[in-house]
């Protein structure tokens, strides 16, 4: 079996075109993979480099563009990606903004720990992993040249995430030194604005939205009747008035700019892959959905200061608007767009390490650590905590199916 009967097999799903290798083009281009021709060379033949094979077989080499048509329903998903992708960021923000709306606390608990478990699943399965397909070990660009010798998908991803260690750690120390606030001291004060809120005293607002849902007529004290059906804002926990501004803002920035990475290059897929489009439409869909709703949820426990607050509209439309003008531009390189290339799938395994990275570090540290492992109070309502745990397992294991295809 020559290299090009196992190209063809490969890639015969994935578009009409996958036998037309273009042999004449490749030789005439000088390039020093053209000097083996894929129609004479076998998979057994010792004389060609296994890196070769491997590349000629992925569509690297000798492989062309693999669009396929269905213009019209490509266009439609830069619409229906930008929508889904904003409402479900926007929609947390918009129910704690709406008055006299009471939505159930635990909706707001399902969306922010069901957030927490895409993230994390995003980072290990859709992330890291297309990271290894791209640039690992047993792709054609890691058993080539220098990428060979070392195990650089990991490199970059170790990397990445002890310099958000770093980041994190330095602007805590910062912050702590600038504003003479420490953990230990924000604990004590968490601890007395909750035993005055409990003694009835009128205790400092933690945040617009839980004075908001004081001026509907609330008591100022939360008791365990109400508590159940009280406004989203009162799920948020009072750990968040006392943490800055710059730290809470921050942390999420970092988050969101891990997701965005990776949101570029599905919006590039979608707008330029073969027959597999009308599978990866929807996945994508629900993917941008997923990931959106956590981020929202996560936005609305920031406590922005006044003159700012419309910066939460401003960071969910950021993410909105990032798929859709990827696949946009996929669009308008549909014909030329390679995203098997060598130099593709270093730009997309790079992106996608960094970006799994990012979302390790934040998903197991800022957000399952502080969550559940450091929370002093998850012990006093058991059944909260099980609920808390059934979302984001719920989110992960949702998640993680969706990584079959996307």
């Amino acid at each position: 079996m020559s290299v090009l009967d196992s190209f063809v097999q490969r890639h015969s799903h994935s578009h009409e075109g996958g036998s037309d290798v273009d042999i004449t083009s490749a030789a005439a281009s000088g390039a020093w993979w053209a000097q083996w021709n894929p129609n004479e060379v076998t998979i057994w033949d010792d004389s060609v480099p296994n890196s070769w094979k491997k590349c000629a077989m992925d569509h690297v080499y000798f492989g062309e563009n693999e669009y396929s048509g269905s213009l019209k329903a490509r266009i439609s998903s830069v619409f229906v990606v930008f929508f889904v992708s904003s409402g479900f960021t926007l929609l947390p923000l918009i129910l704690t903004r709406i008055k006299g709306l009471h939505v159930p606390r635990y909706a707001y608990l399902f969306a922010r720990y069901f957030g927490t478990g895409v993230i994390v699943a995003t980072a290990f399965i859709h992330l890291m992993e297309h990271s290894y397909m791209s640039i690992g070990s047993n792709s054609c660009v890691g058993m080539t040249g220098h990428w060979a010798d070392y195990t650089w998908c990991s490199g970059i991803v170790l990397t990445t995430l002890f310099v958000i260690f770093l980041v994190d750690l330095l602007s805590d120390v910062y912050v702590e030194r600038r504003f003479g606030v420490s953990h230990a001291q924000a604990d004590h004060i968490e601890a007395a604005i909750t035993a005055r809120a409990n003694a009835g005293n009128v205790a400092p607002p933690v945040n617009d939205l839980e004075s908001s849902y004081k001026r509907d007529g609330a008591a100022d004290s939360i008791t365990k009747s109400s508590a159940e059906h009280s406004d989203l804002a009162s799920g948020v926990s009072s750990e968040i008035g006392v943490k800055p501004f710059e730290s809470q803002l921050g942390a999420f920035l970092v988050m969101e700019f891990g997701i965005i990475f990776h949101s570029v290059m599905i919006g590039l897929d979608l707008g330029t892959t073969g027959s597999e489009f009308s599978v990866l439409y929807p996945v994508i869909v629900f993917h941008q959905a997923f990931e959106g709703l956590g981020l929202g949820a996560r936005l609305i426990s920031i406590t922005f200061p006044k003159g700012k607050r419309w910066w939460p509209f401003a960071l969910c439309l950021v993410y909105g608007v990032t798929t859709p003008i990827a696949i946009a531009i996929g669009l308008g390189v549909r014909k030329k767009y390679n995203g098997h290339s060598f130099t593709m799938s270093i730009i997309a395994g790079v992106l996608d390490a960094i970006s799994a990275g990012i979302l390790i570090y934040t998903g197991l540290v800022e957000l399952l650590a502080k969550d559940f492992i450091f929370d002093p109070n998850r012990t006093k309502d058991l059944k909260k905590l099980a609920y808390m745990i059934l979302c984001t397992l719920t989110g992960a294991g949702l998640m993680a199916v969706l990584g079959k295809w996307a």
